[in-house]
C-alpha cells in the first residue's frame, strides 16, 4: 500500500509539474504548482519527515503561492498566445530529455536498492529534528535568513510600486 501511494503521489507531482510548464494561463500554471507542492509534501510525510512536509504545505503551497498569485493578478498577465513550433528547439529539448532518461535508467538499474520499498532508518526523534532545524536556522544561518526576509520585503514593495505606476 505504501509503495502504491508513493508512486501515486510521485506521478501526480510529475503530472502537475508538466502542467506548470504546459499551461498557457499563468493562474492555471500556479495552481498546478500548488498541486505539485502538495504531492511533494505527501512524499515527505510518507518518508516520516513530518516537519518538512508541513513546512512544504505552509510555506510553499501556502505563502509563496499566494504571493505568486498576488503578483500575477497585480501585473494582469494574460494567457500566452500560441507561437509557431520551433523545430530546432524541440529537437534539442527532445535530445536533452532522452539523454536524461538514459542516464536515469542507468543509475536506477545500477543499484537494486531503488526498487526495494524500504524506508531510511531515522535515528533521532522528530522533536530533535525540529529543534535542530530551528537551532541551525537561527544560529548558523541567521544572517542569510534575515537577508532573504529583507529581499522578499523589497520585492513585494517593488511589485506594489510597479503596479501603481501603470494605473496613472
Amino acid at each position: 500500500m505504501s509503495l502504491f501511494l508513493f508512486w501515486t503521489f510521485a506521478a501526480l507531482m510529475l503530472a502537475f509539474g508538466v502542467g506548470v510548464v504546459l499551461a498557457k494561463n499563468p493562474v492555471t500554471s500556479a495552481m498546478c504548482l500548488v498541486m505539485s507542492f502538495l504531492g511533494l509534501a505527501s512524499l515527505f510525510i510518507m518518508l516520516d519527515a513530518y516537519f518538512i512536509g508541513i513546512i512544504q504545505i505552509l510555506v510553499y503551497a501556502g505563502a509563496v503561492m499566494v504571493l505568486f498569485l498576488f503578483i500575477i493578478m497585480l501585473l494582469d498577465l494574460k494567457a500566452e498566445r500560441t507561437r509557431k513550433l520551433n523545430l530546432p528547439a524541440v529537437v534539442g529539448g527532445g535530445a536533452v530529455l532522452l539523454g536524461f532518461l538514459v542516464i536515469l535508467m542507468k543509475v536506477l538499474h545500477s543499484n537494486d536498492a531503488f526498487f526495494k520499498a524500504t524506508k531510511p532508518v531515522v535515528g533521532v526523534s522528530l522533536s530533535n529534528d525540529v529543534k535542530s532545524v530551528g537551532t541551525t536556522l537561527f544560529t548558523q544561518f541567521n544572517l542569510p535568513f534575515q537577508i532573504i526576509g529583507v529581499l522578499l520585503l523589497v520585492a513585494t514593495i517593488g511589485v506594489v510600486v510597479l503596479s501603481k505606476k501603470e494605473l496613472k
